[in-house]
């Protein structure tokens, strides 16, 4: 039995690591006004149909509040030329012109610091007082050649009708015209992940809706949380204080972690039954090939997210340490009962502020008249077996 201090305490971790409502609509506000000057009377894109649109943690819902104040929000927004072929144009011409106009948008708005170019996209920030950046990946269209080389392979094709080509200043090929482009799906991606959790979501929107004298239309996605999103969450930030002190790159990157999770989820309606259910079951959807790891991207069955871990084994070490102790961590407060106690076991795993904020909304109560009237609720016992803040952006869509 999962214990209710312990049921109380995954609510209320939650609850600290969810992200205000502003700041989802300071993210909206941002990505949309960018997709406004893009598509103004006067860009030089306009007549590209320019397309911008928010991937990442964001779109997915399991964004986590940084972890210190000098961590910034990562805002990872795709600006697709939809009326653009890879034949008409090189990645890096695409980039340049997406660039030109990031740049003017810059201007217009007295940002300080000028667009920064990574590898595969235009890094715009901020005031630092706002704690925001936004990376902008340009892409164009790229569904139709997907589909029909998942079908060739005999691959599910199910989501691929929005797969695009992105640019990649590190690829061979970056300055010639050619069919071969980096390809990504944030959107089918996100369809993936939304068909896993549809009907607990539209129906607690309906319940947020009816509470808010509200229609179901007018509620946002980020106003209402599932336990998929909840658990991956928790996973997240429990990552991310394990590997805090790491400098050698091997911690599991939010990706993998959001896809076994949402292969591992069966609709459990509650934060805690979807933790224990999600870690006892992240393993199995971890295929082998020979000596080769094989976690599916979702939205492109042919990319393999775990495709790093044969050339650089430690990070395949990583993730299974990782995961074993994430078992361990979380078993142990299912049959606790004791509010500090579960509070003093995480601040090492989960940080110490956050671990004292959760304690303080989970255990106000039971803390002042002791911890004798706790009950255990009806989740299962979790079995486990014993099988072995600031990302790197983009780096898939979680």
């Amino acid at each position: 039995m999962v214990t209710k201090a312990a049921q109380d305490y995954l609510k209320a971790l939650t609850e600290e690591l969810e992200i205000s409502e502003t700041r989802y609509e300071q993210a909206y506000n941002r990505y949309r006004s960018l997709g406004e000057w893009l598509d103004r009377y006067n860009s030089s894109i306009r007549n590209y149909d320019p397309a911008v649109y928010v991937q990442g943690s964001f779109a997915l819902g399991t964004v986590v509040k940084p972890y210190t104040e000098v961590e910034e929000y990562d805002v990872d927004v795709v600006c697709e030329l939809k009326l653009l072929s890879k034949r008409q144009l090189t990645q890096k011409q695409l980039k340049q012109l997406v660039g030109e106009e990031i740049k003017s948008y810059r201007s217009a708005n007295n940002f300080q610091k000028p667009p920064e170019e990574k590898r595969r996209c235009w890094a715009l920030n901020y005031a630092d007082e706002a704690q925001f950046h936004m990376d902008i990946i340009p892409a164009i269209p790229n569904g139709a050649e997907v589909r029909l080389l998942l079908e060739r392979s005999h691959l599910d094709a199910s989501w691929a009708d929005t797969a695009i080509g992105i640019t990649d200043n590190e690829e061979n090929n970056y300055t010639v015209i050619t069919d071969d482009w980096p390809r990504s799906n944030p959107k089918g991606y996100l369809q993936w992940f939304m068909s896993r959790i549809t009907a607990l979501l539209e129906s607690r929107k309906a319940e947020l809706a009816r509470s808010l004298c509200a229609s179901v239309e007018e509620i946002p996605n980020y106003k209402v949380r599932t336990p998929l999103q909840l658990a991956i969450m928790i996973l997240k930030r429990h990552r991310d204080i394990m590997f805090a002190d790491d400098k050698t790159n091997r911690c599991p990157i939010s990706i993998i972690i959001t896809t076994l999770a949402g292969h591992s989820y069966q609709g459990e309606e509650h934060v805690a039954a979807a933790l224990f259910a999600i870690l006892s079951r992240m393993d199995r959807f971890i295929k082998r090939d020979g000596q080769r790891y094989i976690i599916a991207n979702p939205s492109d069955p042919s990319e393999n997210f775990a495709d790093k871990w044969e050339e650089f084994p430690e990070r395949k070490d990583a993730f299974f340490s990782w995961l074993k102790q994430a078992r361990k961590d979380f078993e142990f407060i299912s049959n606790e009962y004791d509010y500090r106690a579960i509070a003093e076991m995480f601040s090492s795993r989960i940080g110490l502020d956050l671990t004292k904020r959760a304690e303080g909304r989970s255990g106000r109560k039971s803390l002042l008249r002791g911890v004798s009237s706790v009950t255990a609720s009806t989740v299962a016992t979790p079995a486990f077996g014993d099988k072995p803040r600031r990302p790197t952006k983009p780096h898939g869509f979680a």
